[in-house]
């Protein structure tokens, strides 16, 4: 016999509300975060914010006739323009949660920021995605270097020497000990971009990839990269990154903003945390520069950036491959979401068999007194 349905409610099941409110915290919040349909007009106010406050910021820049010449305001334009989609992600929230009725995930649960559970996955991916980028970064360059794009010099590091020879007083000190104490200040440094990244990543990873995901898992992660890398347009088109400022230079930041993208939603997705996503941006920033003034050549021509950074045609190689083997491993497909931890059930006090004033008489000579049954345990909602 077929079973009757409508839109609500299957016959012969528990009711679908009955079901929900097993996936709600203490507080009667839905646990699950992705909206039924993408937010199209928060979307767009989402964008426009977030685009508009990043030619702001960087205006400067552009009337001061200097471009990319001015190193501090460069840097200054720079790093406020990491925190226009933070901004971006409070106005967006704003009109969602005026528009939106009935009840709504909590603001960190849809951003991931919070809970940290499970923590060991937070934990390790974060770490994974901090030290895992500058493999990645690495591997780039020798990438670049097997394909005749750059020169590099990992026996004699003439490069890295350049350099030293250019801080006095560091002539002297074991070239050994010199990368060590490079290596670790490149690892200071990117933690100490964790505050921009997380500007960024809360817009990116956060709000934009958890409201477009309606829209199928692929689709999400490339329109978010294609929107990040046109957002880089104010400084990319004064030459920033691969020193070509026109729209050639913009189109390979969507390139490699759509593959580093895709990695770094992965994270997000895998994890439902934005954490592992921040670590990795902001060891991207930190390392990349410095790992090429270790790799490069001092005595070569400087390289096209556009073919040998991680944002170029190198680095889409190595993202590319990494994307595939989380493909075939089947990687896309785990998407958690954060845990929350609920309070434990208390089990029920046993219940004494009640006492029978007479006895049920069996075929036999004994009788087994009448017993009323225990209460059943209460349920538990959240």
């Amino acid at each position: 016999m077929e079973t009757e349905r409508n839109d609500k409610v299957i016959v012969g099941a528990e009711p679908a509300a009955a079901s929900a409110r097993e996936e709600v915290d203490p507080k009667g919040r839905p646990l699950a975060i992705v909206p039924a349909t993408v937010p199209w007009l928060e979307f767009a106010v989402f964008v426009a914010v977030a685009v508009i406050l990043a030619w702001l910021v960087c205006l400067p820049l552009w009337l001061s006739g200097e471009g990319l010449g001015n190193v501090m305001l460069v840097q200054v334009s720079g790093m406020a323009m990491m925190f226009t989609p933070l901004i971006a992600v409070v106005v967006a929230m704003f009109v969602q949660r005026r528009r939106t009725g009935g009840p709504r995930a909590s603001i960190v649960r849809y951003l991931g920021i919070w809970p940290l559970r499970p923590f060991g996955r937070v934990l390790g991916m974060t770490a994974l995605a901090f030290f895992g980028i500058f493999v990645l970064v690495a591997v780039a360059y020798l990438v670049g270097a097997a394909f005749g794009w750059m020169q590099v010099d990992l026996l004699g590091l003439s490069g890295f020497k350049a350099q030293l020879a250019q801080l006095p007083g560091l002539e002297e000190i074991p070239v050994a000990v010199a990368v060590i104490g490079y290596l670790v200040i490149m690892a200071l440094g990117s933690l100490f971009n964790l505050t921009v990244a997380f500007g960024e990543e809360v817009g990116w990873r956060g709000w934009l990839l958890t409201s477009l995901r309606p829209l199928g898992t692929w689709p999400a992660l490339i329109i978010v990269g294609v929107i990040w890398g046109l957002w880089h347009a104010p400084l990319i088109l004064l030459g920033y990154n691969f020193a070509r400022p026109d729209i050639t230079g913009l189109a390979f930041m969507v390139g490699g903003c759509v593959m580093l993208g895709i990695l770094f939603g992965w994270l997000r997705l895998r994890t439902g945390s934005i954490w592992p996503a921040v670590a990795g941006h902001a060891a991207l920033n930190g390392s990349a520069g410095m790992l090429l003034g270790l790799f490069i050549d001092g005595s070569a021509e400087a390289p096209d950036m556009a073919l040998v950074s991680f944002l170029g045609v190198s680095g889409w190689i190595v993202s590319a491959i990494v994307i595939a083997v989380l493909f075939a491993t089947g990687q896309f497909r785990k998407q958690p979401e954060l845990g929350f931890k609920r309070p434990k059930a208390v089990a029920p006090a046993p219940v004494a068999p009640a006492a029978s004033a007479t006895e049920t008489p069996t075929s036999g000579t004994t009788g087994t007194p009448a017993t009323s049954p225990t209460a059943a345990p209460s349920r538990e909602v959240l």
